[in-house]
């Protein structure tokens, strides 16, 4: 069954230019936070990595086949998600198939998106990702792996995932806001060395998912 979702995610995605789309969700919290972070993400990609990503991200629902059209999904918000039993099950499919979702905790995510995610994994845990982890390396060095954004409630910030024949293919950025850091600069004041952390970190997660 792995190998059918597989070759229909590879024949999707084979359809068209790279491309990335953000993840409308339900149970109430804000799915559209951040709405220039994105487009700012897919531009930087594509002016020092070499990405030619479509510079117009889609918005998909986890419940739609639409999904299997993007080899990178992003998600983020302040408040509640609700996956229900078709999303979960759509999700799974995407994921075990060579797809790649990005939560972002964008403050506020974190009691409710963790209870989600164990309905998509629920043999699974999330693990902590050391910053000797691939996706810290290359093309941008994190030595330090995730790198402090906004301040919050001045926790370390922390990369956890899931991992699919070892091969990470859910990412949960928390206490990060990596979001925060890619939106236009006047949004949140931030120092252009702040925002250059946070767009190159974006920029190895799409490395990641474009190379392995």
């Amino acid at each position: 069954m792995r190998k059918i979702y597989l070759v229909l995610l590879m024949i999707s995605i084979s359809s068209f230019s790279q491309e990335i789309a953000l993840v409308k969700y339900n149970g109430g919290g804000d799915w559209y936070a951040n709405p220039t972070s994105l487009p700012n993400l897919i531009k930087y990609c594509n002016a020092t990595i070499n990405t030619q990503i479509n510079p117009k991200p889609a918005t998909v629902e986890p419940g739609s086949s639409d999904i299997f059209s993007y080899p990178f999904l992003h998600m983020t918000g302040h408040g509640n998600v609700v996956f229900n039993e078709a999303e979960v099950n759509n999700l799974k499919k995407y994921l075990y198939s060579g797809g790649f979702l990005h939560i972002d905790d964008n403050y506020g995510m974190d009691q409710y998106i963790k209870k989600e995610i164990k309905k998509i994994f629920p043999n699974k845990a999330l693990i902590e990702i050391t910053a000797t982890h691939a996706i810290f390396q290359k093309p941008f060095l994190f030595s330090n792996g995730l790198p402090k954004i906004h301040e919050h409630d001045g926790k370390r910030p922390q990369a956890f995932g899931i991992f699919v024949d070892n091969k990470l293919v859910l990412l949960y950025t928390y206490e990060c806001d990596l979001g925060d850091g890619w939106e236009d600069a006047e949004v949140h004041n931030d120092p252009i060395s702040v925002r250059e952390k946070a767009l190159k970190m974006g920029a190895n997660i799409i490395y990641y998912i474009f190379n392995n």
